[in-house]
């Protein structure tokens, strides 16, 4: 079964990784992104070169915007397609994002002239960063930086590739094309068309990204982390008068016995009235590279057992001496039959290994329905996301033309919100879905959660519900690994 870039390109996995590259599925994104600070933070002068291209370009953008610029520049300067041929990043189905789009690019503008307008001349880090965006503006997350940080080196990316292309993929495989929007030229103030040499792949390139920029969860430096370090933050400011003014100041915002939202609504109001104190935790960061380094390593190890080695081991087991990848009538028995076999899988054949990392069960609802997706890559029918039209989403529809919808909904037991959930599609399906039927496949880790779901479910109504599916993935109650 070709799920990764290896497979499908017959590459030796050792060549890649001695390449330094990360196998990338190319049936599904997988949840990784870059993060500038370890280009920032790395010994390599081509990865410090790139982050200093980074800052470059934000400076040619603040002189522009001091001068000023109308809308047109603003979407050739400031918006960005997602650059989908990476596969990587947090789509649920297939490789498609959004981009950066004109909400994007007016935050930076408008932030240019405030938070970054010491860009290029900082007293207080030891460099510029892009990530500072995250910390002021709402909506402005880790998938955005990844995105803007791909496509400002995205000229390095492709002939990253198309070193490893030429040396180990034949010609066959390979296609020299034009990609748009490859690196900016200052000279005429626009972006350049460049021809590579790159894998290809169903009608499109593929780009190879380096492990070592790569990370998941966050990038380092970040809004969430500010909030959790903040008593450390604020006392790793040199200045007394500023430190005592600013914890003064916080404790006067917070109400007895305050709540995690109220402490974190204080800490926005302190960043609003002393907004050097961003500058402060970035340093605090920055003086802290060798644990991103570290944490990131970890991450992406976590990644290629997750979803390369123990998937892989998954599928063939899926494969092996099954109907798995052949069943099919209707989207609702293809649907049907793919989750009992799952289920089937995980707690009869030692499949719930697939959800353990460390002898700990993941227990993130995206890396499930990742997990989920990807071993529906060979189904004629089509899979896709269900647009949240007001009714609320739905992970998966899966179709066979317009008379044949299926919905697939794939949660944890433990999701706090798994009641109203339930409850709220149940009407949802009952009575506004243009899916025909839906099934609800909830998976549980211990005795306590299967207790709370059966408990949901009575409380609903839909304990005896054929199409409400609970999948045991305990792992003290499976065979053993020589019998499973």
């Amino acid at each position: 079964m070709n799920l990764y870039f290896t497979d499908i390109f017959n590459v030796d996995p050792d060549d890649l990784d001695e390449h330094g590259a990360f196998n990338i599925s190319l049936v599904n994104d997988l949840p990784l992104f870059i993060d500038p600070f370890l280009l920032f933070n790395s010994y390599r002068t081509e990865y410090q070169d790139l982050h200093a291209q980074i800052i470059n370009y934000l400076r040619f953008l603040k002189d522009q915007a001091e001068k000023g610029i109308n809308e047109g520049l603003l979407r050739a300067w400031y918006t960005f397609p997602e650059v989908k041929q990476n596969w990587l990043g947090f789509s649920l189905v297939g490789n498609v994002g959004s981009g950066l789009g004109i909400d994007f690019a007016r935050a930076l503008y408008k932030n240019l002239g405030t938070i970054f307008s010491d860009f290029g001349e900082e007293r207080v880090t030891h460099d510029s960063h892009l990530e500072k965006l995250c910390i002021i503006k709402d909506g402005v997350g880790k998938d955005n930086i990844s995105d803007f940080t791909t496509n400002l080196i995205q000229d390095y990316l492709l002939k990253y590739t198309q070193e490893f292309a030429r040396k180990n993929i034949r010609k066959d495989k390979r296609k020299i094309i034009p990609v748009r929007r490859a690196y900016f030229n200052y000279n005429t103030r626009s972006w350049v068309t460049r021809r590579y040499d790159l894998p290809w792949h169903l009608g499109d390139y593929v780009i190879l990204t380096p492990k070592d920029i790569l990370t998941k969860e966050d990038t380092w430096i970040n809004k969430s982390d500010l909030i959790k370090d903040f008593d450390d933050v604020t006392n790793s400011i040199p200045n007394t008068e500023l430190r005592a003014q600013i914890n003064e100041y916080f404790i006067r915002l917070l109400p007895r016995d305050a709540r995690k939202r109220e402490v974190s609504e204080a800490i926005s109001r302190v960043l609003s009235k002393y907004p050097e104190l961003i500058d402060y935790y970035i340093r605090y960061k920055e003086e802290r590279g060798d644990e991103a380094v570290a944490i990131s390593e970890q991450r992406v190890k976590h990644i290629e057992r997750l979803f390369i080695k123990q998937l892989k081991d998954f599928v063939s087991e899926l494969n092996n001496g099954t109907d798995f990848y052949l069943t099919g009538c209707n989207s609702y028995v293809e649907s049907r039959k793919r989750v009992l076999f799952l289920k089937d899988v995980i707690e009869n054949k030692g499949g719930h290994r697939l959800f353990f990392v460390n002898s700990e069960p993941i227990r993130r609802e995206s890396d499930l329905q990742i997990l989920f997706r990807l071993t529906w890559f060979a189904t004629p029918s089509d899979v896709s996301r269900e647009v949240d039209d007001g009714r609320g989403p739905v992970d998966f529809k899966v179709s066979r033309g317009s008379f044949d919808k299926s919905l697939v909904e794939f949660k944890l037991a433990k999701n706090t919100r798994l009641k109203r959930n339930l409850e709220k599609q149940v009407e949802i399906y009952q009575k506004a879905s243009d899916a025909q039927k839906a099934l609800r496949v909830i998976i549980y880790f211990s005795e306590s959660e299967l207790l709370r779901v059966q408990k949901i479910l009575k409380d609903l109504g839909l304990q005896q519900n054929p199409d409400v599916i609970l999948i045991d993935a305990i792992p003290t109650n499976k065979p053993s690994g020589s019998k499973a």
